[in-house]
């Protein structure tokens, strides 16, 4: 794993800037994952474990093709669970199995796009105390709802030790993401400046988007890592080198089976 981005490999299609990002993550047996694979890809994994991921984070100053800033449409606090994969060419990314967003049109977007499992919801963000506070409720399914409050942790030495860490370099420093879309399994790369981590605590946590997306139970134990980043800026260029998918696999609900 790199932490810096390679080349992007084409042009940039999207700009983003993610802020106020917090990264809550559970250890999990491979096989419990294996299921929500898209095509192609299967877990990665890191000293035996894969992981998945509970990410909130505030989304702004989004814009296209090099174009102006889009001031109400790309500015909305977003959470996603998301697992992480590699493909047959050995290519690293994530899966995302849901993204919550308050904007109705960018959900659209990204799901005509890119096929992308974004959820329009009912979303907030605020800070105080030194906490940082996110809630999301899906529009039409109320138990998709989720409550976090991180507090990071102003640990400079421990920062510093994050930036060589192997653990927080495969959970953060990805650079793509596969996506089912229309048939075919794609690629699409993304590329940002490296995560300025520092370690975070989970002052409060209710959530339900992870049994939501198929795991009943996870969020009934601590996360394994958290983590909190202030901000990077990231670029996204097009889907590439699709693979072809032979047969649909099925996703089964995972039960509250916990993972050393």
């Amino acid at each position: 794993m790199f932490r810096e981005a390679p080349p992007l490999g084409g042009p940039a299609i999207l700009r983003q800037r993610w802020s106020e990002v917090s990264f809550l993550h559970w250890r999990v047996d491979p096989a419990v994952v294996a299921p929500f694979m898209p095509e192609g890809c299967r877990p990665d994994t890191l000293n035996g474990s894969s992981w998945v991921g509970l990410i909130a984070f505030q989304m702004s100053q989004s814009s296209f093709f090099g174009g102006p800033r889009i001031p109400w449409l790309g500015d909305f606090p977003e959470v996603n669970v998301r697992l992480y994969s590699v493909d047959e060419k050995g290519r690293r990314g994530v899966v995302f199995l849901s993204l919550e967003a308050s904007h109705l049109i960018p959900v659209l977007t990204a799901r005509a796009a890119f096929g992308l499992p974004y959820q329009w919801a009912s979303m907030k963000i605020g800070q105080r105390d030194g906490q940082i506070a996110y809630k999301t409720k899906r529009h039409g399914r109320p138990d998709a709802a989720s409550h976090i409050i991180v507090r990071p942790i102003d640990d400079p030495a421990a920062s510093v030790s994050l930036a060589a860490d192997p653990e927080a370099t495969f959970l953060t420093a990805r650079w793509a993401f596969h996506e089912t879309h229309r048939g075919r399994t794609i690629y699409c790369r993304n590329q940002h400046e490296p995560w300025p981590l520092q370690p975070a605590e989970v002052v409060y946590l209710d959530d339900g988007l992870l049994a939501a997306a198929g795991f009943e139970g996870l969020a009934d134990r601590a996360p394994d890592s958290v983590l909190y980043a202030s901000d990077v800026t990231t670029v996204f260029a097009a889907p590439q080198q699709p693979f072809q998918i032979r047969a649909p696999q099925s996703r089964p609900v995972w039960t509250s089976a916990r993972s050393s």
